[in-house]
């Protein structure tokens, strides 16, 4: 199982004072050094955090795969094809929100989706689908052409008890299924130090776990690469 790290919160404590650090792209050059399997960033159509000059320095510099989280917007499209990075994952994105709130809606959104999966893939970028661990949606992935989706583990991450094991028992479902449709099957968003190993422990098929805020909170007490050597610990 792979460890793809986010470092966008490390770019969000550079923009809150408008400087020039700390650097995202040297926080994620650490994240090499401890172990991640790659690195990903959000280009967000509010530049929050990640900007477009982040994009294409990572693109130059990094040694392990980088994988773009992006809204379908005609704008950032643009954009993900001129930097060519090695993967874009297609998210849903509101301008009020914290941080991603829940799983694209690839069903319902089918064909405002086809274009920009069919553009992405013919210019050679490996396209993923961040979902909601639903058949239907999975389904859509497939009939969309995206080989790659990202199962959104926020409501595991937030809830307890009875709650948390039924949404488990969905990830495990909507893994195995996946699996069986021929996708790779990726997962991300709310996962920490804490919750990590039940999840790990129970869900199939898994390819890489895309993670953080937590490793970058993390971060801030014992530094980057040990950060990630831990959270790669749990992987082992």
């Amino acid at each position: 199982m792979k460890l793809g790290v986010n470092v966008d919160h490390v770019a969000t404590l550079r923009q809150a004072r408008g400087t020039t650090y700390p650097s995202p792209l040297e926080a994620a050059i650490l994240c090499e050094k401890g172990g991640a399997d790659g690195i990903t960033i959000h280009l967000r159509e509010d530049r929050r955090h990640i900007q477009d000059a982040d994009l294409f320095a990572f693109r130059q510099a990094l040694k392990v795969p980088l994988n773009l989280e992006m809204a379908n917007s005609a704008e950032i499209v643009e954009i993900a094809l001129a930097a060519k990075p090695d993967e874009v994952c297609l998210v849903p994105e509101r301008r009020q929100e914290l941080t991603t709130e829940g799983g694209l809606d690839a069903a319902g959104q089918f064909a405002a989706l086809k274009p920009t999966v069919a553009r992405l893939k013919a210019a050679g970028i490996v396209v993923s689908l961040f979902i909601e661990p639903a058949l239907r949606q999975l389904d859509a992935a497939v009939a969309l052409g995206a080989p790659v989706v990202e199962l959104h583990t926020g409501k595991y991450c937030d809830v307890v008890g009875a709650e948390r094991a039924a949404e488990l028992k969905r990830l495990v479902e909507a893994a195995q299924h996946g699996s069986r449709a021929g996708l790779r099957i990726n997962a991300g968003h709310g996962l920490n130090y804490e919750n990590l190993p039940a999840f790990v422990a129970a869900v199939p098929h898994l390819d890489t776990l895309n993670i953080g805020h937590s490793i970058v909170a993390r971060a801030v007490l014992v530094g980057m690469e040990q950060a990630v050597r831990e959270m790669k610990g749990l992987l082992a």
